[in-house]
């Protein structure tokens, strides 16, 4: 039986969703209470789609969208803003282009035809364009010199070899020199369309007149030409423990990150891992590993664990900032932690302890109208089902250990992780 909390969260009764005839999905969720509107949502518009000799056009692109439209120019599109204390926003990932704005609830049409226009109409201003390019190559710049960055890096090419997730979404210096104003005109015209594009607002609205909103701005647009994503290669597990090291010159700290793949966020065992994560690197003063490698030896400055889920696969991984000179204990002490993990599983009062985290964590990731947007979305990503958050917590509750168990020797095989150091 669902109860009365669960009965607040979003769920099928209060979550509109609709498709407009051009391939858009539209969701939305009053919420009377609040003045004010988010605004969130994506389009297959990502890295994916970006040649290697041009790596970082999609982002770079993304980032041009508000330099000038059709319809106003840079100036003109930011005075509009911040007369209404509105905001609108582009980022770029992998699979999609993403956006993010909120307004008053008021002012939600003209936040709309912002948004129309810096999709569909952007002209790419070549004075803009090469400023923007001066500051992705100053973030390259900085990205260099970032031990955690850089190491980073490095892990996602040894799990994701000969994959293209192994590429950074920004690209490299080189890259977004080649790239030409005509180069992100083109891209636009070839990747930005209607179709598998998901808009998203929550607040103080009518749903069915976000829908009436989208097919205003929206419903005439048509791109007969966007592709379909990219055919993506199977990915190899790791066959032995790989090291690298990279090194950056002139720092006092290392970047330590030691993981594999994990678990797709549509698996069946995501939930179970979550909550593996949670005991191993996250639960408290960061799980066992912090307890193990910062609290109780000293030998790292942070110390935690992460598992990151897309569609197709994900990865678990520890991250460390350690002193050079305590690198080998650190790492041979977080292997043994990992091994120890492994052969024990967790206990019933650790997954307990977990489960309870979960459940208390999710109403306070939905008390803005930001939160609930981000969840709809995670929602239609990931083909949750709209009643994904009215049912957590029985679908936590339902874990056993022998189920996190199961799942931490399924993803966890301590002689066969990538251990990578920066510094």
């Amino acid at each position: 039986m669902m109860s009365r909390a669960a009965h607040s969260l979003p769920g099928p009764g209060d979550i509109f969703r609709a498709q407009t005839g051009n391939g858009i999905t539209v969701l939305a969720r009053a919420n009377p209470s609040s003045p004010s509107i988010a605004l969130g949502g994506f389009l297959p518009a990502g890295s994916l789609f970006d040649s290697d000799e041009k790596l970082g056009l999609a982002d770079f692109t993304a980032a041009a969208l508000m330099r000038g439209t059709a319809k106003r120019n840079f100036y003109q599109i930011n005075d509009a803003l911040e007369s209404l204390g509105a905001a609108l926003g582009f980022g770029c990932g992998a699979r999609s282009t993403s956006f993010s704005g909120r307004a008053l609830s008021e002012d939600l049409p003209l936040l709309f035809e912002l948004l129309s226009d810096a999709l569909r109409a952007p002209v790419f201003p070549p004075e803009y364009v090469e400023r923007l390019r001066a500051q992705l190559l100053t973030g390259l710049s900085i990205r260099e010199q970032d031990t955690g960055d850089r190491a980073d890096m490095a892990f996602d090419e040894i799990i994701y070899a000969n994959h293209p997730f192994r590429r950074p979404d920004d690209g490299y210096p080189e890259t977004i020199q080649a790239i030409r104003r005509d180069d992100l005109a083109d891209f636009h015209r070839r990747q930005y369309g209607p179709r598998g594009m998901v808009l998203v607002v929550v607040g103080a609205i009518k749903p069915p007149q976000v829908l009436e909103m989208v097919e205003r701005f929206f419903g005439d647009w048509a791109n007969p030409d966007q592709p379909p994503y990219p055919a993506l290669p199977a990915l190899a597990p790791l066959d032995a423990l790989t090291r690298r090291h990279v090194p950056v010159a002139g720092k006092s700290q290392t970047s330590l990150v030691v993981g594999c793949h994990g678990p797709s966020r549509k698996a069946d065992d995501y939930l179970a891992a979550s909550l593996a994560n949670s005991v191993l690197g996250q639960f408290g003063m960061m799980g066992r590993i912090g307890d193990v490698v910062r609290e109780r030896s000293g030998l790292a400055y942070y110390a935690y664990s992460s598992l990151s889920a897309g569609l197709e696969t994900g990865t678990w991984d520890i991250s460390a900032g350690v002193n050079p000179a305590n690198l080998e204990r650190a790492i041979d002490l977080i292997l043994k932690e990992v091994a120890l993990f492994v052969e024990q599983g967790v206990s019933e009062e650790e997954l307990r302890d977990s489960q309870d985290n979960f459940i208390g964590r999710l109403p306070l990731s939905l008390e803005s109208n930001g939160g609930v947007a981000n969840a709809l979305l995670n929602i239609e990503r990931y083909d949750l089902g709209l009643d994904h958050y009215q049912t957590f917590e029985e679908r936590i509750r339902a874990v056993t250990t022998e189920q996190v168990h199961r799942a931490i020797r399924r993803y966890l095989h301590p002689e066969r992780l990538a251990v990578v150091t920066a510094g």
